[in-house]
């Protein structure tokens, strides 16, 4: 018997992928990508609706700029802490029934939302934030698993599917709250609740024949944290998501500060995430033509800072929507290429999903920094220059962290034993 390589691939499944049926496998490709489409439209939507509300929601119940900045930091914060959470849930009870169970905790925390006071707020941010996590970093896996011949494909229909539903949570939010009796909490409610619950009907049946239930195969994770592509992966995802999440929480607050209105501030950052879509929807055809990712990881970089400049700098109106195509495309696109990082520098779904563990995890923890900073920093300063320099130094980390994260190849390591 031949002796395995020094260098192996860092994780060995005792039951080879390929003999591990996938989840859903009878259900027809499309109905998957239905499925998968709609738990993307769902995982952003709860946490984008805030923004364009935070100045209805900061009046009614009295908070400070400092909690405030808490409340857009939170969602955040939990995608962070439950993204570690989600390979071993997946690995225990099968991953697409963790999705369903997390779109389910996703409806529970949008509902409670809608309860009197800022406790039920903040407790109803933080449930749909760890549902979100726990979804997320198990996705890519799935991907990888299900769809193995298209992972850049199906990766950027994914994120130009996230990237939507973003958008459309931030542009309906205020005209539902003028249309409802309960304001801001109905927005919030009815942004996500519906659209919970279509994701759970169409994600079913694939989640009742999940194969990967408690006795599937651990895989042997060995010295992943100190692979170097690994971390230049994780620090592209994090940078990218900072920044996504200061979009997400503050550009209708920069723009209502440009003199732009409440729900023109809302529209427009729909109109950078629709721009986003379009970005993302692009990128395989990008990939075909190039020999590896670091050109558009780069190139996302340079578009998400010349975004921020002109919505802070340019004049207003006209610059600031001119600016917010420019930041929709840089974002977009942006995430669909951490995305396909995560698919593309790993060899199997155990591996995505380990990565993606690591990946979104960590960045998100460090992406936490970027909503609650961003909001401090314009409070202590009084403007966004401060805030946007800060900024222009993220986006400089990222491209740098894409030049090495978009080489073409694989995660290696040393395999060695297996944690006890």
């Amino acid at each position: 018997m031949s002796t395995p390589p020094a260098h192996a691939q860092i994780f060995r499944d005792a039951t080879p992928a390929s003999s591990i049926p996938l989840p859903g496998r009878n259900v027809p490709t499309i109905g998957a990508l239905i499925a998968l489409a709609l738990v993307a439209l769902d995982l952003r939507a709860p946490v984008t609706a805030i923004a364009p509300l935070l100045g209805r929601l900061r009046d009614d119940l009295g908070l400070s700029a400092a909690a405030v900045s808490v409340l857009t930091a939170l969602p955040v914060l939990c995608l962070g802490v439950f993204a570690f959470a989600g390979p071993v849930l997946g690995r225990r009870c099968g991953e697409s029934r963790v999705v369903l169970a997390s779109l389910t905790l996703l409806v529970v925390g949008a509902t409670l939302r809608l309860l009197p006071g800022a406790a039920a707020l903040f407790v109803g941010t933080a449930l749909v934030g760890a549902a979100i996590g726990l979804a997320n970093v198990l996705l890519p896996g799935l991907i990888r698993r299900r769809f193995a011949g298209a992972v850049a494909g199906v990766t950027a229909f994914y994120s130009a599917c996230l990237t939507l539903g973003g958008a459309s949570g931030s542009a309906v939010a205020p005209p539902l709250a003028d249309a409802t009796g309960w304001a801001w909490r109905g927005a919030l409610a009815l942004v996500a609740v519906p659209l919970s619950i279509a994701a759970i009907l169409a994600w079913w049946p694939g989640a009742r024949v999940d194969a990967r239930a408690v006795d599937a195969p651990t895989p042997n994770c060995v010295r992943l944290w100190r692979e170097a592509m690994a971390w230049q992966v994780t620090v592209f995802f994090a940078a990218q998501a900072l920044l996504a999440y200061v979009v997400f929480g503050w550009l209708p607050t920069m723009a209502q500060d440009r003199g732009i209105g409440e729900a023109q501030s809302g529209l427009l950052l729909s109109l950078a995430s629709l721009v986003g879509v379009a970005g993302a929807a692009l990128l395989p055809a990008v990939y075909r033509r190039l020999p590896d990712q670091r050109g558009p990881a780069v190139l996302v970089a340079m578009l998400s800072g010349a975004g921020l400049v002109g919505v802070v700098l340019a004049p207003a109106p006209a610059g600031v929507w001119a600016a917010a195509v420019v930041l929709g495309l840089g974002q977009g696109a942006g995430f669909a290429v951490a995305l396909s990082l995560i698919g593309l520098r790993t060899g199997n779904g155990d591996e995505t999903s380990a990565l993606s563990s690591m990946a979104q995890g960590t960045g998100f923890l460090i992406a936490t920094i970027g909503p609650l900073g961003a909001g401090l920093l314009h409070e202590v300063s009084g403007g966004w220059g401060v805030p946007l320099a800060t900024l222009l130094v993220v986006c400089a980390i990222q491209a740098a962290a894409g030049l090495g994260a978009g080489r073409a190849g694989q995660v290696r390591g040393r395999s060695g034993p297996r944690a006890a």
